[in-house]
């Protein structure tokens, strides 16, 4: 049987919301009059949600578990949700129902347009704090800024994209992954639907400081060279002000000024210098050790129970 729809959420000790997810998901898409299914990727939950997810899946055939066999992270769970995907069009959205399921009808109108990526951009956002909201503003204005695909602003993984553009990025196996940005790299037709972002129903984020800073770091270290950029100017930075001081240094003192004598001064520029010569190879490193991690060739994921994976060209 042909799917039209493939819902995915990752799921990570959600057990409060996955109920309700599947009930507002079920509502939405039986309004379609399409088939469908969703797929629910548990990443190693502790809480409950394994047992809750299993229980579903009897209940309602169209949902399809997949296990794994530990916490793998946001970004591979929704990847192996694209592996499993068998939709002509497939939908990424948070199981903590922040992403309204409704929306899921607006981007499939778009795409019926002849749309190959609608995303949905984030208008408004209810029940975040002020630190929230300015940090993820940041987040989103630095990797525009910075990094050389154009990734849309105000804009997470909630999205409906073609069966073309997923075929695309299961081909695309990089370990640190920022799928936004992949989506965006590859290209298509693309269009955004605005949005409000609803309160979370329950529980707590998933992503907190320490993960969007992991997040912006694997964005920028796989879109840009700007950290090795700036690495550079730094050095010739010092390198000018080190010419620029060395005459005058010689100046002053066939001048008879005692201004730069005594230990001080050198004690200052070796620190200095050390100090950028530490923070370029902490940068030559963050790339090095992400080369290491490609060439391991392990696999994304380990999954414990899944139904069976689509062919890569469906």
């Amino acid at each position: 049987m042909t799917i039209t729809y493939s819902i995915i959420a990752p799921i990570f000790n959600e057990l409060e919301n996955i109920s309700a997810l599947w009930q507002r998901v079920s509502q939405v898409m039986e309004s379609t009059g399409e088939t469908w299914e969703l797929i629910l990727v548990d990443d190693g939950c502790t809480d409950g949600s394994t047992e809750r997810i299993r229980e579903l899946a009897k209940l309602d055939s169209r949902v399809k578990p997949v296990i794994f066999a530990r916490n793998f992270g946001h970004q591979i769970a929704v990847t192996a949700g694209l592996d499993y995907a068998r939709g002509r069009a497939v939908v990424i959205i948070d199981a903590d129902l922040q992403d309204p399921p409704e929306v899921i009808l607006e981007l499939a109108a778009k795409w019926k347009e002849g749309y190959e990526v609608v995303y949905a951009v984030r208008a408004e956002r209810e029940g975040e704090s002020w630190f929230k909201l300015a940090t993820a503003s940041l987040f989103y204005r630095l990797i525009y800024r910075i990094t050389d695909v154009k990734i849309p602003l105000d804009t997470g993984d909630f999205r409906l994209i073609d069966r073309k553009v997923v075929a695309v990025m299961n081909s695309m196996r990089e370990k640190h992954r920022f799928l936004r940005g992949m989506s965006a790299w590859i290209g298509f037709k693309q269009i955004g639907v605005e949005y409000k972002r609803a309160a979370r129903v329950a529980g707590v984020t998933k992503y907190p400081l320490k993960k969007m800073f992991k997040l912006a770091l694997n964005a920028i270290t796989g879109f840009s060279y700007f950290p090795l950029q700036v690495a550079t100017y730094v050095g010739f930075i010092a390198a000018g002000l080190a010419i620029v001081a060395i005459p005058l240094v010689a100046a002053l003192r066939l001048a008879g000024s005692h201004f730069f004598e005594g230990q001080t001064t050198t004690l200052i520029s070796v620190l200095f210098l050390g100090g950028v010569q530490l923070i370029s190879l902490g940068v030559l490193g963050e790339y090095i050790g992400r080369i290491y991690d490609e060439v391991k060739g392990r696999p994304l994921y380990v999954v414990s129970d899944a139904p069976e994976r689509v062919a890569q060209d469906e």
